[in-house]
């Protein structure tokens, strides 16, 4: 029902420019240090049960850096992201709950700053509207979901996530074609030496969505 979801690299001179640079250093680590334990836990931790376990740790973790840091959105942003892993997860009773968490979670991320982390809150929102099922079951929402991936498309035009999950979109809504053209693009995307697990993992997930392609 929730796909897993990762954002694109954190956005530092935006940080720099809204607290001070210690702080802003300071909160960029925190906020690596769940977007790393996401990647781990995805791609390399073994057994549902030890990933379920591992997940719920973090999700305490990413919970304090919110709180550390009030206001902020990267640390919001990356919280919604790891309910929303927690959604993916869950059973069928508590599925729609966590997600409508994560959902409200990114919203305010959202609000604060829509460009915040290359339009990764924007971009998390618009795979949870097409992800979750639609109306009288749930909130889901293709329409909105096309346009929030397209801002953040706009925002991030060449990046890895931004290209993989508008084309992850696109299968969905059946435009194999189109689909094709932003996974291709997604490849092509420049590797991230500082979240190689990150970007090994999202790249075997793009390859898996081509064949699916066609």
């Amino acid at each position: 029902m929730i796909k897993r979801v990762l954002l694109g690299s954190l956005l530092a001179p935006a940080l720099a420019l809204s607290v001070p640079a210690v702080a802003a250093a300071d909160m960029a680590s925190d906020v690596a240090a769940v977007n790393h334990g996401w990647a781990h836990i995805t791609y390399e931790v073994k057994g549902s049960s030890t990933q379920t376990k591992a997940l719920d740790k973090l999700a305490k973790d990413a919970a304090l850096v919110v709180a550390r840091y009030p206001g902020k959105a990267e640390p919001l942003l990356w919280q919604g992201i790891i309910v929303s892993e927690q959604a993916n997860r869950a059973n069928f009773f508590h599925k729609l709950g966590l997600a409508t968490k994560a959902r409200d979670i990114l919203q305010k991320a959202y609000s604060i700053d829509p460009n915040a982390a290359q339009g990764g809150a924007a971009m998390s929102l618009g795979v949870l509207y097409f992800k979750v099922p639609g109306s009288p079951l749930a909130w889901g929402d293709d329409d909105k979901a096309g346009k929030l991936l397209k801002q953040a498309l706009a925002i991030d035009p060449e990046g890895l996530d931004a290209n993989y999950f508008y084309g992850d979109y696109l299968l969905d809504q059946g435009d194999k074609a189109a689909a094709r053209s932003y996974l291709q693009k997604a490849l092509r995307a420049p590797h991230d030496p500082l979240r190689p697990v990150w970007d090994a993992g999202r790249r075997r997930e793009v390859r898996a969505l081509l064949a699916k392609a066609g």
